[in-house]
């Protein structure tokens, strides 16, 4: 669940970082430096493959899909609001 709440606000931040008037370096930096180094894709990816270890294929199935529907949406709300302002 804490990787699942890092994961999504990172996303929403980075939805809102894009859709901000950044100069394209900026955008890069704030993207790749700071989302980058916040978020945590390597321990998601790990946790995932450790509950394919032990043959809990569900858990790790909903886990992929659970974040990636979050994300997805995290990003579309954060650009959503970067448009309000």
């Amino acid at each position: 669940v804490g990787t699942l709440a890092v994961n999504v606000s990172g996303a929403w931040l980075l939805g809102l970082l894009g859709a901000l008037a950044l100069t394209p370096q900026i955008a890069l930096l704030a993207g790749t430096a700071f989302v980058g180094a916040y978020t945590t894709f390597s321990t998601w990816m790990l946790e995932t493959q450790r509950l394919t270890e032990e043959r809990q294929i569900l858990p790790a199935v909903a886990n992929l899909a659970v974040s990636v529907v979050l994300g997805i949406a995290a990003a579309m709300a954060g650009q959503w609001i970067a448009s309000m302002l």
